[in-house]
């Protein structure tokens, strides 16, 4: 028995379902999830001492690979000092104007401690500009658990959402309209049926957390017309996405400004963090100065804000998203050689150091609801064989690849090999 099965069924006598985040549990393709011992550069290793080519990268931060040097010399200097204040320290100021001037719709910044903490903040801030209660988000989009969020799409086009878990107050859920990602006319006819009372639309500019969907640049411009239309507050979820894609997010790639903009991931550089960002007439609404309560002993944390700090200056001296793009599309292109080589119908979405893995014979998977069409047992069965083969790839079809800046030649010519030995036996 391997010792990552042994730790598994020791974790699920005290831990639900063995796990800390449900993903993990590899209940998605099923068999034991894998317990990682440590990781260095593009590299994970089991607790039986397996190396793997690491494509999860602690599902998106790693955008360094790996036990940076940089970034652990600023936390052991950090720790050092102290792990906790509970009171303002100058690094927290030094990281708000690091983004500040990164993300140009970015003029004040409120750190947290997730992304989820920071989507809930979003949405209480929108609907206090507003004086609105309904929020629109979109199927396939995940901003976190907190209750407001975790709605999905009423039976009709237009009927106000559901709970998606229990323990979700049927009645906050319908404040919630879900819609369909990329689709023009079902965002117009909500903002004409519910003229005026719409509160925020909170969106994954690129979504991650169904795969990676690209946007359609007209219905991000569309969304941004009817949203200053009707004063309604645009969140840009930019937890997976910012300073991954590019240097000021997908916002900057696509070109839209949003009011506020949710971070995670890379702005902690691995640690636990989160921020909200924005114009300085919404942000001064969070107290102290405004009436919009949000708080939290750890937020800036001075060792997660150190690792920020090293991860953003080090990802902008080092300009990393072209030599991002350069590795992802090597990869998705040696990946989709392999696919046609052996007759697999493959569709891949890709954006700088990102990618979305899709078994379909469709020409585009662009929505939610042709993600749900692909052929998602032929991704367990990948995902299993690239695993013997030693590369990590992400547990569930539904969930996007990332690379690092440390994954070389060496790391992608081996993962487009292993994916040419699993295709043929597709």
């Amino acid at each position: 028995m391997s010792l990552s099965k042994q730790l598994f069924e020791r974790a699920q006598q005290v831990i639900p379902g063995g796990v800390n985040s449900p993903v993990r549990a590899f209940k998605s393709v099923g068999g034991t999830p894998l317990f990682f011992d440590r990781a260095k550069g593009p590299y994970v290793f089991d607790v039986d001492a397996k190396p793997y080519i690491d494509y999860v990268g602690s599902w998106g931060p790693m955008i360094l690979g790996h036990q940076d040097d940089d970034i652990i010399k600023s936390v052991l200097n950090a720790v050092e000092k102290g792990v906790s204040f509970g009171a303002p320290t100058a690094a927290e100021t030094e990281l708000a104007e690091l983004v500040c001037s990164m993300v140009p719709s970015v003029e004040q910044l409120r750190l947290v401690n997730s992304g989820t903490e920071a989507t809930m903040t979003a949405i209480r801030l929108a609907r206090a500009k507003t004086g609105r209660d309904i929020i629109i988000k979109f199927e396939g989009c995940y901003h976190g658990h907190s209750d407001s969020l975790l709605v999905k799409a009423g039976s009709g086009a237009l009927t106000l959402g559901q709970p998606s878990s229990p323990g979700v107050p049927k009645a906050l859920a319908n404040l919630t309209l879900t819609l369909s990602f990329n689709d023009i006319t079902g965002l117009e006819q909500c903002f004409k049926e519910y003229a005026n009372q719409i509160a925020g639309v909170i969106i994954e500019p690129v979504p991650g957390n169904m795969g990676c969907i690209l946007p359609q640049r007209e219905f991000l411009t569309t969304l941004r017309r009817l949203t200053e239309e009707q004063d309604t507050v645009l969140i840009f979820d930019e937890v997976m996405t910012g300073f991954r894609v590019a240097e000021d997010g997908a916002q900057g790639l696509y070109g839209i400004t949003p009011c506020i903009t949710t971070f995670g991931k890379i702005i902690g550089g691995g640690l636990p963090v989160g921020a909200i960002g924005g114009k300085k007439s919404i942000m001064q609404l969070l107290a102290p100065v405004g009436p919009v309560y949000q708080a939290g002993t750890l937020s800036g944390n001075p060792v997660s804000v150190h690792a920020g700090l090293a991860a953003l200056k080090k990802c902008r001296e080092l300009n990393v998203w072209h030599k991002l793009q350069e590795k992802t599309d090597y990869l998705v292109n040696g990946l989709k050689a392999a696919a046609q080589k052996h007759r697999v119908s493959l569709c891949i979405n890709s954006l700088p150091g990102m990618l979305g893995i899709f078994f379909t014979e469709q020409p585009e998977v662009s929505s939610f609801e042709q993600v749900i069409r692909c052929d998602n047992e032929r991704y367990t069965r990948f995902f299993h064989a690239m695993l013997d083969e030693g590369c990590y790839f992400a547990p569930s079809a539904f969930e996007s690849a990332f690379l690092s800046s440390r994954h070389e030649q060496k790391e992608l010519d081996n993962t487009i090999l292993a994916a040419n030995k699993v295709f043929a036996a597709l």
